[in-house]
């Protein structure tokens, strides 16, 4: 997956600016980003704070690991089970 030029951080800083009061144009222009990826920001990190954002994304890597182990021994056991059925 591509790395974020942006941390979370700046991502929750850029969207506490629109709450303030500021326009979404505005706020775009100011970090350089479009405002499909404000709006993609707002719908993901919207309401949290830093804190809840990190353990967000701590808990999807986690979640992308245990698919990958999982996926690897359903491999296993799919090929464990292939070559157990051929008759030798």
């Amino acid at each position: 997956m591509k790395q974020s030029r942006f941390t979370e951080e700046r991502i929750i800083a850029a969207l506490r600016e629109h709450e303030a009061g500021s326009k979404t144009g505005d706020v775009c222009r100011k970090h350089g980003i479009s405002s499909a990826t404000f709006y993609k920001w707002k719908a993901k990190y919207g309401g949290l704070d830093v804190s809840e954002a990190r353990r967000l994304k701590v808990l999807a890597d986690e979640n992308a690991k245990l698919k990958k182990l999982l996926a690897e021994a359903m491999f296993d056991n799919a090929m464990l089970k292939d070559l157990n059925s051929k008759k030798w």
